[in-house]
Order: C-alpha cells, then sequence, then structure tokens
C-alpha cells in the first residue's frame, strides 16, 4: 500500500513539474527549427510593439531550472550595447531563453564571434545580428570622428560599411546616410562572421542555424527584419544569390571593395 502512495506522489511531482507555469523547459535548444525560433522572436516584439509584453520566465522557478539543468536558448542575438536597445525585453523574453552577445557598434571581431560559436555547441537554431537606429558608433564612423583609446580601433571596424553606405548613397542627407550605414554595418558583421569563423560556417551550410540580420527602431520599438546576408550563398561557397531583404529594405550586390588607405 505504501508503494502505490510513494508511486502516486512521485507521478503527482511530476505532473506539476511539466504544467506549472515556469518549470518546464520550454520549446528552445536543440529540436527547435530555426523558423519556429524566429516566430518566437517576431512574436515576442509584436507583444512588445501593442504593450501586451508576458515578461516569461522571470520568476524564482525559471531561476531554479536553470540553475539546475543548464540554459537552452532558443535564439542567440549580437547586438549594441547602447542602453536603449535592450535585447530581452523587446523580444519579450526571458532567463534563460536568449544568448545574447553586446557590443558598441554591435561589431563580430574575435571575442565577439568566439562568443557567438557556442551557437554551435548550445544547439541555438537562430543567430541575429541585430543593429539599432541612431547608434552612435555608426554615426561616429560616418561622420569620421577621431576617437581616443580603443574606441577608435573598434569604430574602425564600421567603416567599411560606412563608406559603401556612401558610394551606394550620394547626396543623402546625413539620418538617411547613417540610417543606410547601420543597415550596411549589419550585412558587414554577418559577413565577418561567416569568414571568419568555419564553425558558423558549417552550422548555416548545413540549416542547423539560421544566421539573421535586423535593425531596432529606437523610437517606434519595432524590430526591421534583412532577412540573411544578400550573398549568403556564396559566403558559404556556393555561386548565387540568396533571397535579399523583404519588401521595404533596400536589396542589391554587396560588392566587395578594396581596402584604401585613410588619410
Amino acid at each position: 500500500m505504501r508503494g502505490r502512495v510513494n508511486l502516486a506522489l512521485v507521478m503527482a511531482i511530476l505532473l506539476l513539474a511539466l504544467t506549472a507555469p515556469g518549470l518546464a523547459a520550454g520549446p528552445g535548444g536543440p529540436g527547435l527549427s530555426p523558423d519556429e525560433a524566429l516566430k518566437m522572436l517576431k512574436d515576442g516584439n509584436a507583444r512588445y510593439l501593442e504593450g501586451k509584453t508576458t515578461h516569461p520566465h522571470q520568476d524564482a522557478a525559471r531561476r531554479a531550472l536553470t540553475a539546475g539543468q543548464g540554459q537552452h536558448p532558443f535564439a542567440a542575438v549580437l547586438s549594441c550595447s547602447d542602453s536603449r536597445a535592450p535585447v530581452e525585453l523587446i523580444f519579450d523574453q526571458g532567463i534563460g531563453d536568449l544568448f545574447v552577445i553586446r557590443v558598441a557598434g554591435n561589431v563580430a571581431a574575435t571575442d565577439e564571434i568566439g562568443t557567438m560559436e557556442f551557437v554551435d555547441y548550445l544547439g541555438i537554431p537562430v543567430l541575429v545580428v541585430l543593429g539599432h537606429s541612431q547608434c552612435g558608433a555608426v554615426t561616429a564612423a560616418v561622420e569620421g570622428t577621431k576617437l581616443p583609446g580603443s574606441m577608435g580601433v573598434l569604430v574602425a571596424l564600421i567603416k567599411p560599411a560606412a563608406d559603401k553606405a556612401k558610394v551606394d548613397n550620394p547626396g543623402a542627407a546625413a539620418e538617411a546616410l547613417v540610417a543606410a550605414a547601420v543597415k550596411e554595418n549589419v550585412f558587414q558583421s554577418m559577413e565577418d562572421v561567416l569568414q571568419k569563423s568555419p564553425m558558423i560556417k558549417a552550422a548555416v551550410k548545413a540549416g542547423k542555424t539560421k544566421l539573421l540580420g535586423a535593425v531596432y527602431e529606437l523610437d517606434t520599438g519595432r524590430v526591421q527584419w534583412l532577412g540573411p546576408h544578400p550573398n549568403q550563398e556564396k559566403l558559404l561557397g556556393g555561386k548565387g544569390k540568396v533571397e535579399g531583404p523583404k519588401a521595404g529594405d533596400k536589396t542589391g550586390k554587396r560588392v566587395k571593395k578594396k581596402k584604401q588607405e585613410e588619410d
């Protein structure tokens, strides 16, 4: 009799652990497709825009679960460290949901790429490079601002994107030029990731991970999705060109420019 009671008690505890809010591990991590993960990001941003955020996975039960069973994020995001673009908030996600790498100008250098390679280790199905409007680092690159210390080294990584924006948008007003450079800088970081990380390149090529670009609009709160890199197939070793940004986004071939010396 006592054995039956103990078995019933164990079953009840297991059922509670699987159904109670905040205790379930959720659909993230291995087993979630890139498209499903992307939909979760888009749905979260939609809730944020509509003022209907649910603030998931932010309770004591979630802390205990992730501390005891490890992390299983469903998406990774390389974003700018600007305080106006808090990644978990704009996608309405909580503890253990997103693997976030933040650096000024969302550049992809050695430290950032090394961190992003945990995408493969953790089985994360979607990797987003997220720029944002009015980015100070991009603005400095566009305007040619001379910054002291390591800030100048960082901004130099953005200069190729700023130069391309100027070539593609001759005569553009300052605000429009910065906006164009923000998008180009997202694509630049995506290109750097694919060129410098064989691990991520292999994961994207195999379809295990989807690499996407996006821009967060500070004033509206909306995330504008740019899609994969326009030349992703070529960067992966193919000959063609993948589908570019969606309607309303700028399209066109990215031409690799020769490095030019600064005065």
